[in-house]
């Protein structure tokens, strides 16, 4: 079980950056791991740390400007291989929600497995919500699963998005898939009994 998903409000991480691959997002040196233990430290790496390890002052993620659990991104979020560390780099950074105009499937797949709420929006509203985050980084958005919409609240629009009913399910009540088929163990004794 984790942690039910129902309405998250938040300030937003931005990151203005187009067709960010997964190599970006978790580099392969990393991906030697079995666990999903300490995958959040090296989420973009290379953009966040120089060769020594030293922070990149420039990269939003060392700027104690932006925080929050709410991650938006440019447009085509996790392209390239398919690997899951991926996800856990994103969920082990702390991000709850992607934005983003488009994800590529097998990310948006990954995410959705991990626990992280990939939203796709329209590319006006993106571009409106990385013009409210630069004009105040302490802007918040709301992301209301249950309606399947999300709101920026420094200017009131808001947006549906579409998710796979399957998973808002597990999202909304704390389920991965093994605890959704626990949940179901009533179900599955009650037709097993009635085809004896």
């Amino acid at each position: 079980m984790t942690d039910k998903f129902e309405t998250l409000t938040s300030t937003c991480i931005p990151l203005p950056v187009e067709n960010v691959d997964t190599d970006q997002i978790i580099p392969a040196r990393f991906l030697k791991a079995t666990t999903r233990e300490g995958f959040g430290d090296n989420l973009f790496r290379d953009w966040r740390y120089d060769k020594e390890g030293n922070p990149i002052p420039g990269f939003v993620l060392n700027n104690p400007t932006y925080s929050g659990t709410v991650l938006v991104a440019g447009k085509n979020f996790g392209s390239g291989s398919s690997r899951e560390h991926a996800a856990w780099a994103v969920a082990g950074y702390g991000f709850k929600v992607v934005v983003s105009s488009f994800f590529a499937d097998i990310f948006k797949n990954n995410a959705l497995n991990n626990c992280v709420l990939p939203v796709v929006v329209s590319e006006t509203f993106l571009a409106d919500l990385f013009a409210a985050i630069g004009k105040d980084p302490k802007m918040t958005v709301t992301v209301n699963l249950e309606k399947q919409t999300i709101t920026n609240n420094a200017n009131g629009a808001t947006e549906s998005f579409d998710i796979n009913p399957y998973k808002k399910n597990c999202l909304l009540n704390g389920y991965d898939d093994i605890d959704y088929l626990l949940s179901q163990k009533d179900k599955i004794e009650a037709w097993e009994n009635n085809r004896l």
